[in-house]
């Protein structure tokens, strides 16, 4: 349940790119864009900061992480458009605060927390794609920052139920508050 939002808070959209989307997910990603939408579209009439984060690398694929792990190896190439925008969020660099990441989290190696505070924000609003990832690696970055955290549940999905799940109810009420879309909306 959402009891308040903070008289700035930014709405933080992650991962909501051509590529991402092409994946598989636990939830249906058009639902889960339109409830982002209406977020984007909340924030924007209220003329509250829009933050749309995708991850993406170089060409040469030298900014990417490469450790071992043993599930989803690293990519070795990506296709092309992978880290565009999806087209229905109107990404427009003159409006919204556009962050290139290259890791799971939206603030490590970006300026994400200096353009945040620059605007006086004490809340951000999460949404995106994968829950699990990199909404809750975002989350607990801020959270250690000392954000007020919301959670639009109805705005993310994941590729796996479990992990989406243990998200939504495990941590992310530890952090912050959790609630739909139509909440959030509300608060503004």
């Amino acid at each position: 349940m959402i009891t308040a939002l903070d008289p700035k808070p930014a709405l933080v959209v992650i991962d909501i790119q051509k590529g991402i989307l092409a994946r598989p997910a636990v939830h249906p990603v058009q639902a889960v864009v339109g409830n982002v939408v209406k977020l984007v579209d909340a924030f924007r009439a209220k003329n509250l900061p829009v933050v749309l984060v995708r991850v993406g690398w170089s060409a040469d694929m030298g900014d990417m992480v490469k450790t071992r792990v043993q599930a989803f190896p690293p990519m070795t190439s990506v296709p092309a458009g992978f880290s565009d925008y999806a087209e229905e969020l109107h990404a427009d660099p003159a409006r919204d605060i556009l962050v290139l990441k290259h890791q799971w989290g939206a603030f490590y190696g970006t300026d994400l927390d200096l353009q945040l505070r620059r605007r006086g924000v004490t809340n951000i609003v999460l949404c995106g794609i994968a829950t699990s990832i990199g909404v809750e690696s975002t989350a607990r970055y801020a959270f250690e920052r000392a954000y007020n955290l919301t959670f639009a549940a109805d705005a993310m999905t994941d590729v796996n139920l479990e992990a989406h799940e243990r998200a939504l109810g495990i941590i992310f009420p530890r952090i912050g508050e959790v609630g739909s879309t139509e909440e959030i909306v509300a608060k503004l």
